[in-house]
């Protein structure tokens, strides 16, 4: 009887153990994927959510000196990328990208992907709530204005 009652304590406590970090982690995701930088392109504010490292929380406190304006070229039908006043801390790793990925190349572009490349950058974030045939409206085939602001700036 004993080491039975041990056996159902012991699945009482896996259970809430487990139930207490699954709430942890959604709390976590919730938190990480609130908007926490804008980008204005041709009259439409786009909400993006920044990666957990080094590069995004530069391009943040980048961001908190003043709202950042770059004119992005078009290159190999696939992205948008313009350079940054000054470098970053990279983290760069083997990536597939794909539509709406915010990427920093070589430490000093900026790139929107609005199609899909493989090859090793850093992530500095995502776009949210935006289809692939929307951004790739938005951005056109050209050149293009994006200003890189703080929710709070816009």
């Amino acid at each position: 009887m004993e080491a039975g009652r041990c056996a159902s304590v012991a699945r009482v406590l896996v259970i809430s153990l487990t139930f207490f970090f699954s709430l942890s982690a959604v709390a976590r995701s919730e938190t990480k994927n609130e908007p926490n930088m804008t980008i204005l392109i041709n009259g439409r504010v786009l909400t993006a959510t920044l990666a957990d490292n080094s590069s995004a929380r530069a391009l943040a406190d980048l961001l908190k000196e003043k709202p950042l304006t770059l004119e992005l070229e078009d290159y190999g039908n696939f992205e948008k990328v313009g350079p940054l006043p000054k470098s970053l801390p990279t983290n760069d790793e083997p990536l597939d990208t794909d539509s709406g990925d915010l990427i920093l190349y070589q430490g000093r572009h900026f790139v929107i992907y609005y199609d899909r490349n493989s090859w090793t950058f850093t992530r500095l974030g995502w776009l949210k709530g935006i289809t692939k045939e929307e951004l790739k409206r938005l951005l056109g085939t050209g050149t293009v204005t994006a200003t890189l602001s703080l929710p709070e700036q816009h």
